[in-house]
């Protein structure tokens, strides 16, 4: 099936699932985390999302379509730094840095093929 909208995508759907998840998880840190750790893993969490959309609407240009998917890959790399510091806070358990990382990786990679063949998903608004 064609993506007729973002909301089409698996990997923007894996995204949502995945910033909730970090969201609720974020509830549990501790108070004095409120403006470090809990803003950063939420605030890049989100951002994973918000750049595939961005890079949705920009498909009509190749390069900025790239540019917004490197820009979602970064920030779930960045998210998973933020789960590893969670963990090595001991505010989560190893088993579930590890499996939100897996869960971001496999994002970052389905957005890493959707870079490598971009010319394809903007090919509908190249002139």
């Amino acid at each position: 099936m064609l993506a007729k909208s973002v909301n089409d995508l698996q990997v923007y759907k894996l995204a949502v699932e995945l910033q909730r998840k970090v969201f609720e998880l974020s509830k549990t840190f501790p108070k004095e985390e409120m403006y470090s750790l809990t803003d950063q893993i939420r605030r890049s969490s989100r951002s994973v999302g918000a750049n595939i959309c961005e890079a949705w609407a920009k498909r009509r240009y190749p390069a900025h379509f790239e540019s917004k998917l490197s820009d979602s890959d970064g920030e779930s790399e960045e998210t998973i730094h933020w789960l590893t510091t969670a963990c090595d806070c001991r505010y989560i358990e190893v088993s579930v840095k590890d499996q939100l990382s897996g869960d971001y990786r496999h994002v970052s990679g389905i957005l890493n093929k959707m870079m490598n063949d971009a010319q394809s998903w903007c090919k509908h608004y190249i002139k």
